[in-house]
């Protein structure tokens, strides 16, 4: 499952929901007629449950969603604070450098002088940027915070498995 985003928080009293997304293109995924999601980001695809999109709208400075069978606020807030994934064959191509964040996780992560700083572990986002998670569980477990933006992160090859940073070891 790829997570593509949370839901935040009941948008009025008709059951419309708040949508949080771990991306720059959250309209795309108006053409997926089944949304899934689970309070655990991490969970396997058989622990996901399905919901059909009723609606989809941008309101204020985000998104927000309509499910079928959330017809009040007090059904919406039941469902704050679930991941919403999908499977990556349900999701649209993306562009020349454009990923999926899942399709990152798993990644090795090496910088310029060709040394390895770890395994992408996960991402997060600070507003300002992405963020990856980068874990080295060598001798001494480390875990680096390497922004993703182009300044730092040089190539994605996901054929190879691997993110090429201009980022220091000792950093």
């Amino acid at each position: 499952m790829i997570v593509l985003g949370r839901l935040a928080a009941p948008f009025g009293v008709l059951g419309w929901l708040r949508l949080h997304a771990f991306g720059d293109d959250p309209q795309s995924w108006r053409a997926m007629e089944q949304w899934r999601v689970s309070a655990d980001p991490d969970a396997s695809a058989e622990h996901w449950s399905s919901l059909r999109l009723k609606g989809f709208k941008l309101q204020g400075n985000g998104p927000v969603v309509h499910f079928e069978g959330c017809d009040d606020r007090t059904a919406a807030e039941k469902l704050v604070g679930l991941y919403v994934a999908a499977q990556r064959q349900d999701l649209p191509d993306t562009g020349k450098d454009e990923y999926y964040w899942g399709d990152l996780i798993g990644l090795d992560v090496v910088n310029a002088e060709g040394e390895r700083l770890g395994r992408v572990g996960r991402l997060m986002e600070t507003g300002a940027n992405a963020v990856l998670v980068v874990v080295d569980e060598g001798d001494k477990p480390v875990e680096r915070l390497i922004p993703f933006v182009s300044a730092v992160v040089k190539d994605v090859d996901r054929d190879a498995a691997v993110v090429r940073v201009e980022w220091g070891a000792q950093w």
